[in-house]
């Protein structure tokens, strides 16, 4: 919060001032009627009642009209892809194309008012918009605009018999991504103090208008991976499972036929990263919108920084998992769909993978739980709406892929007859719900944490072990103290200097009379000191490793349902024990929310990694 303008009467006062800070009425002095702090500072109790009714109204109508808009898109989206009489891809265009112009407009008109008014200062929340999730977002916003390309190059190809809004669509959705990604690095991190009421309604406009374009891009994903499943199904002699292909091909020619053919392919498989731009644009949006009219206190949020010392172990482990991962799903996509053998054996080799790098990891989310155990810090509840956004959607998004396996499990359990790769598919199933429900308790108790303080924690060591030999009950009173050598050593004393950087404290523990203290420079640390700070250190590069691992393994798991390697489709069990319909619904209703933990998982190991 900010400062106010009026200064202490005394040197005295004001280093009174910055010690104490807000800890009560008497240590601040009465702001001024014109400064910043008055205009922040809470109203009386009766007054603040009644401010508060007007924001609490406005936030429920913005979330009820964002729902009404959400609701009403997914219906035209299911209505399209049902094939519901009257509506067609042309209708479902317009609208996303309506809710993204009417977006650009509310974001032009809030960084137009925001450059005009450039020289107030606005309060930020520290812990949204971190750098690095702006520039993943911008690195998916980059392969979206790419995939718009891709479209326009298609619209031209059947431009005889596609609508205009097949070309318009793209054109606007690039621009949008555009300003947007700006938008968000530019002001994702803004606490929104005026015009609150209209400003709630052009933000969750924009939550749910990437929303709609996310589940859109699912849909015409889901489809064409829905559409190779049957083709698959048909060439292994399954097609009285399944129906006619859902084709949504143009009825002309396109010219030439083979750049056509290759835009197609490539579309498809640009559309993961698109799904993922969307989901985080909205995440980070979500975030504006709960933070408007927000009240913060003045304590800052230590910046992270990524350092890559001392994490070879599972950097290297995490990115041979990323190598295997790899080289599995182009076997798998080659063999799938061939034979039934080569099917089968297929199936096999990823079971076998998926359940050895699902075992790793959930050792190493245990491992990092009982890192956290021996440690009886207390962790951080303060109010954090984009630390709580971040365990909900862990937990919420986890639900998909506990949805599937434990459909997969009941299926291998009711079925009559068991081919051989089902027996892989029971501990795959099993593993894929203990390995979220380990890794969300990792994740979520990281986030809760305070960042280490390494160097002060070092350098009160170094202070004490020149002191004393025996460390813990100095360290400790210390510690509390916050004293560093510079704080406790009294400004009229000769300090030796120390080869090492330590600096020699005379009074700071005087536990030990001066000659005593005078021959400890030339001993060594005790062991008991040493091993208290080895285990420290230790601690926090074990930790940085299993996040540095969890991270790339994250990545890993991401790949396989993003890229079309999805054993749910393949296996065949659960569509003859469920019916073909019902599980093809239950899995492309939960594969997104699956598809998306993995990556927001890897992002929120990211922020672990760094805090560690």
């Amino acid at each position: 919060m900010l400062e106010g303008l009026g200064s202490p009467a005394s040197p005295r006062a004001a280093a009174s001032a910055s010690v104490e800070g807000s800890s009560g009425p008497a240590a601040c002095p009465p702001p001024s009627p014109s400064s910043p702090r008055s205009l922040e500072s809470p109203a009386p109790r009766r007054g603040g009642v009644r401010a508060s009714v007007p924001q609490k109204l406005a936030e429920a109508l913005s979330s009820q009209y964002g729902l009404n808009v959400f609701v009403a898109g997914l219906l035209l989206l299911l209505a399209w892809a049902v094939h519901a009489a009257g509506v067609g891809k042309s209708d479902l265009l317009c609208l996303l194309t309506a809710l993204m112009l009417l977006q650009l407009l509310w974001m032009l008109w809030y960084v137009g008012r925001s450059s005009a008014h450039r020289r107030l200062f606005r309060l930020k929340d520290t812990h949204a918009g971190a750098g690095w999730l702006r520039g993943s977002i911008t690195l998916f916003a980059v392969i979206t605009i790419i995939l718009g390309c891709l479209k326009i190059g298609y619209f031209i190809g059947f431009s005889e018999c596609l609508p205009a809004t097949e070309g318009v669509f793209p054109v606007t959705h690039a621009v949008h991504t555009l300003l947007q990604v700006y938008f968000l690095w530019g002001h994702a991190k803004d606490i929104i103090q005026s015009f609150k009421t209209l400003e709630r309604f052009g933000v969750i406009h924009s939550v749910f208008t990437n929303l709609l374009l996310w589940a859109n891009g699912v849909l015409n994903e889901s489809k064409h991976q829905l559409n190779e499943h049957k083709e698959r199904l048909i060439t292994l002699g399954f097609g009285n499972i399944t129906t006619v292909l859902d084709d949504h091909t143009p009825q002309c020619n396109c010219t030439p036929p083979t750049l056509c053919t290759a835009i197609s392919h490539g579309i498809y498989y640009l559309y993961p990263f698109n799904i993922e731009y969307q989901i985080l644009a909205s995440t980070m949006l979500y975030v504006l919108w709960k933070n408007i009219g927000r009240k913060v206190d003045s304590h800052q949020h230590q910046k992270m920084q990524f350092k890559s010392d001392g994490v070879v172990v599972g950097a290297a482990l995490g990115l041979t998992a990323l190598a295997a991962t790899i080289g599995v799903v182009v076997v798998y996509l080659i063999h799938i769909g061939r034979s039934k053998t080569k099917s089968e054996s297929a199936l096999i080799m990823f079971y076998l993978y998926a359940i050895t790098l699902l075992m790793l990891m959930g050792a190493a989310g245990l491992a990092g739980i009982q890192i956290y155990r021996m440690d009886e810090k207390s962790l951080d509840e303060s109010k954090n709406p984009a630390r709580k956004l971040d365990s909900d959607l862990l937990v919420g998004t986890a639900s998909g892929s506990w949805l599937i396996s434990w459909g997969s499990i009941l299926a291998i359990l009711c079925a009559e007859n068991h081919p051989s790769y089902t027996w892989y598919n029971l501990p795959y199933s099993i593993l894929v719900i203990l390995e979220k429900y380990i890794q969300n308790l990792f994740i979520i108790e990281s986030i809760h944490r305070e960042p280490e303080k390494l160097s002060e924690d070092i350098q009160t060591l170094r202070v004490v072990t020149v002191c004393n030999g025996n460390t813990m009950p100095l360290a400790s009173s210390c510690l509390k103290s916050g004293g560093v050598a510079e704080d406790v050593a009294p400004r009229g004393t000769d300090t030796p200097p120390a080869a090492n950087g330590n600096v020699h404290v005379r009074e700071g523990c005087g536990r030990e009379d001066e000659k005593q203290e005078e021959s400890s420079w030339g001993e060594s640390p005790s062991p008991s000191c040493l091993l208290c700070f080895l285990q420290g250190n230790a601690k926090r590069k074990v930790l940085k490793n299993i996040a540095a691992f969890l991270f790339f393994c994250n990545i890993s798991l991401w790949i396989p349902p993003a890229f079309g390697c999805r054993p749910e489709y393949d296996n065949g069990l659960e569509e003859i024990v469920f019916g073909f319909e019902p599980w093809i619904i239950v899995v492309n209703l939960a594969m997104p929310f699956s598809i998306f933990y993995r990556m927001h998982a890897a992002a929120s190991l990211f922020e672990v990694y760094c805090k560690i």
